[in-house]
C-alpha cells in the first residue's frame, strides 16, 4: 500500500510505500528528506496543496505572532511533529498573513488546532495543549 506525502520542500507530492518506520526517503523532485517534521509555515496555496493532497492527517496550527498563548505552544507543536514524521504533516498558518484562511475556517480564537483528513477537516481544539496531549489528539486519526 502506498500514501501520498507532499513535501514541505518543494510542495510536490510523493507516493511512498506505507510503513510503521522510515530509515530513509526523499522527495522525488527535489531530494530533500521526507522525514524533516518541523512544522511547515504556508500561505493560501501551498495548504490547498497538503490538504488536497496528502494521504495522511494534517494538522494545522492558526496563529498568529502577537498571540502570547500560541507563542507559548510553538515548541509542543515542533515536539510533536518532530516525533510524528510521515504519521503526519504540521502546517502553521498565520491568520494576519493568509486571513482568507482564517474566515474561511471560522477561526475567532487562536491557538486554533484543525486535523484534515482526505481533503475534509475532522477535528478542531481551541487553545494551547501539550506536546503530549496533541500527539495523542493525532494518534485518534492516524490510519
Amino acid at each position: 500500500m502506498q500514501v501520498s506525502v507532499v513535501c514541505p520542500k518543494c510542495h510536490k507530492i510523493n507516493r511512498i510505500p506505507q510503513k510503521d518506520h522510515y530509515a530513509k526517503v526523499n522527495c522525488g523532485a527535489c531530494k530533500a528528506s521526507l522525514l524533516h517534521s518541523k512544522p511547515t509555515a504556508v500561505n493560501t496555496k501551498a495548504f490547498n496543496v497538503f490538504v488536497a493532497n496528502s494521504g495522511i492527517p494534517v494538522v494545522v496550527d492558526f496563529w498568529a505572532t502577537w498571540c502570547s498563548p500560541c507563542r507559548q505552544m510553538a515548541p509542543a507543536f515542533e515536539e510533536a511533529a518532530l516525533k510524528m514524521p510521515l504519521q503526519a504533516q504540521f502546517l502553521k498558518v498565520n491568520v494576519d498573513e493568509e486571513s482568507q484562511l482564517g474566515a474561511r475556517f471560522g477561526i475567532r480564537s487562536i491557538p486554533t488546532l484543525i486535523i484534515f483528513k482526505d481533503g475534509k477537516e475532522v477535528d478542531r481544539l481551541s487553545g494551547a495543549v501539550s506536546a503530549g496531549r496533541l500527539q495523542n489528539w493525532v494518534k485518534q486519526y492516524i490510519s
